[in-house]
């Protein structure tokens, strides 16, 4: 084992039951599923079961140790919508394309940006007044940010 792999392992834990139900419960039950026609109202009954639950973990965990990403999950649908109100649609700018994935894969992608992101805060890889897309920031946060910034020049 190299350097590098031995540092991964270390570094990278096999993924908590937790983390997976913790990432599931915000997820909009309404939306619309992608290729495996899977809805996340369906996925979060799936997850509560136990054994289930522990297969799903499985998956997770040898993606990130074999490094694979499986073509299962990199299949999508692409679906075009016509955006409201505007006079013409002969312009491409008139239209709004949304793309449906794996809903499988699409959780397991949730649970490892949540992973990484509390990597990236707890090792002070974000400059200080990086604050959009992080979880737990407000705009109260970019408020005192703002204010501290305008007081020290």
């Amino acid at each position: 084992m190299n350097k590098l792999n031995l540092y991964q392992t270390l570094l990278w834990s096999s993924f908590l039951e937790e983390e997976f139900t913790s990432a599931i419960v915000k997820c909009n039950n309404l939306l619309a599923p992608g290729p495996n026609k899977l809805l996340w109202g369906h996925l979060k009954r799936i997850i509560k079961d136990k054994t289930c639950r522990a297969n799903i973990i499985v998956i997770a965990n040898a993606c990130i140790e074999l490094e694979h990403w499986p073509n299962h999950f990199k299949i999508l649908i692409k679906i075009v919508i016509p955006k409201p109100n505007k006079l013409s649609y002969d312009s491409p700018k008139s239209f709004r394309p949304i793309v449906l994935l794996n809903t499988i894969g699409k959780l397991i992608k949730k649970v490892i940006s949540n992973r990484l992101q509390f990597y990236v805060i707890l090792n002070n890889f974000i400059y200080q007044s990086q604050l959009g897309g992080l979880k737990f920031k407000s705009t109260t946060d970019i408020g005192i940010a703002l204010t501290h910034f305008i007081h020290s020049r």
